[in-house]
């Protein structure tokens, strides 16, 4: 039986790498369904997905929410203000979007 996958890399379209817990890349349905999915995909097989459309800036404050959510996911007190610098605020949008976050 294969050992259940701890990280996950997530690559920008500028060649950045984020190394993320496989449980926080899954907050995204979109990457979940890309790691699980059968028949043999790359990303399944190496636990790496590529984004040609996000820059490193935009998936480095998307891979800081994935923790975020988590963290807020598993608090029973109040949730704090995850803040979005509102020059970054319409490509974060696109990407929460493309990647169902």
């Amino acid at each position: 039986m294969e050992k259940p996958r701890e990280t996950v890399k997530l690559i920008s379209a500028e060649g950045y790498e984020f190394v993320v817990d496989y449980e926080a890349a899954c907050v995204s349905s979109t990457i979940r369904n890309m790691l699980s999915s059968q028949g043999g995909f790359t990303e399944t097989e190496r636990g790496e997905v590529r984004f040609p459309e996000i820059s490193a800036p935009v998936l480095e404050k998307v891979c800081q929410y994935f923790y975020y959510k988590l963290q807020c996911n598993r608090s029973t007190g109040a949730t704090p203000e995850f803040h979005i610098p509102p020059e970054e605020a319409l490509e974060l949008l696109m990407a929460a979007n493309f990647l169902d976050t």
